[in-house]
């Protein structure tokens, strides 16, 4: 294993390695020993060549390395991701130097035995970069909405579940508590379940709740977490109650996917925002459904808006920004803004063509992106 000799030490796919998402168990103790070994390695080239032999060796699952039926029941085993644990060894492999070299092996070691983590997630900074999934970028470009499982685009305004997915993996740690203020068709609190993050999610409509709680419970709720809808007005329900039936105070993320005032009428009551008189009314009560949810959310923690703008007698009404700033009249601190794109909507979607006129006659432009807001309560 470790001959001096030259290899290739191209990326995984170039060195004839298995391409696959599947994570790699390994028995931690012998894990190590094979770093600590690499580590006396007497020239990079030596080292170079021990690493590529051990990618092999990986890839090919050797029963006396990997966890497998021979390991015994008191050894402790590491579930690495494919990409990181091979990035980081070819990282180590094409170093120039062997000072780098033991560095990136020695960093390497702290990522599989050390978990270094924020205030509000789970992810391990000593192997951020197995994250690469996790956006970080202020510009979302999704190309189709994730429709696995028992998600459903036939509601009309719902949003794509990788925001809440986004949102929850960023801003809560499993067995957190989320709170949606407009269910719709509970794309947050089938993604919260998933996640293994407990949810309360409120919805006006009676019929629209019971579809949604439908939906959630058709969902595997493999980490046994709650998945609570409740048809009521979210500017005016008593969170702390419904929290205290669960033993919960309070929640660590809001998420808000409100209607973009009139562009859709989702009801008739008129507690819906979609009915609001004007701009100034819909902000209004919006402003108190955020100020509702905010009695519950933790100092610190976040509340995410997503919402766009909309075009009003030939004007663009700066909706998004609007409700940003009653929000942050709250008592909330802008953390970042997201722009995400959207190709089409229902409305659009057989009118293209006939959208694109308009454009050109009338001087304006068609709206291809909504807003994520992402506040902190102070």
């Amino acid at each position: 294993m470790y001959a001096e000799k030259q290899l290739n030490l191209a990326m995984p796919d170039e060195a004839g390695l298995k391409i696959t998402d599947a994570p790699i168990t390994v028995d931690k103790t012998v894990f190590l020993e094979v770093l600590g070994k690499l580590k006396t390695s007497e020239s990079q080239a030596v080292l170079a060549a021990a690493v590529v032999a051990l990618q092999r060796q990986l890839d090919s699952a050797t029963p006396a390395f990997t966890a497998s039926e021979n390991t015994t029941d008191s050894a402790e085993t590491l579930e690495l991701g494919r990409e990181f644990l091979f990035g980081e060894l070819n990282q180590i492999a094409k170093a120039q130097t062997l000072e780098r070299a033991r560095y990136y092996l020695e960093r390497l070691e702290r990522g599989v035995t050390a978990s270094k983590t924020g205030s509000t997630n789970d992810i391990n900074l000593n192997q951020w970069k197995a994250y690469d999934d996790i956006l970080t970028d202020s510009l979302w470009l999704i190309d189709r909405r994730d429709n696995t499982g028992v998600h459903s685009a036939g509601y009309w305004g719902n949003f794509v579940p990788q925001i809440p997915n986004q949102m929850l993996r960023r801003y809560t740690k499993p067995g957190e508590w989320v709170l949606d203020t407009f269910v719709g068709c509970g794309t947050t609190l089938i993604e919260s379940q998933r996640l293994g993050r407990n949810a309360l999610g409120i919805e006006l409509q009676e019929t629209v709740a019971q579809r949604a709680s439908d939906f959630v419970t058709a969902e595997p709720n493999r980490q046994g977490v709650v998945s609570q809808i409740i048809a009521a007005d979210s500017a005016r329900l008593d969170y702390k109650t419904e929290l205290e039936k669960h033993g919960q105070q309070s929640v660590q993320l809001v998420i808000m996917h409100p209607p973009y005032f009139d562009i859709i009428k989702f009801s008739d009551k008129p507690q819906d925002l979609s009915n609001a008189a004007t701009v100034a009314e819909f902000l209004q009560m919006l402003k108190q459904v955020a100020s509702n949810a905010a009695t519950v959310l933790d100092k610190g923690r976040y509340l995410v808006l997503v919402i766009g703008d909309k075009y009003a007698k030939g004007e663009w009404v700066p909706l998004g920004f609007q409700a940003m700033n009653e929000i942050m009249s709250l008592g909330f601190s802008l953390k970042s803004i997201v722009v995400k794109n959207f190709e089409e909507t229902a409305g659009k979607r057989q009118q293209k063509e006939l959208w694109r006129y308009r454009a050109l006659v009338g001087g304006f432009y068609i709206f291809k992106h909504e807003y994520i807001f992402i506040l902190s309560k102070k």
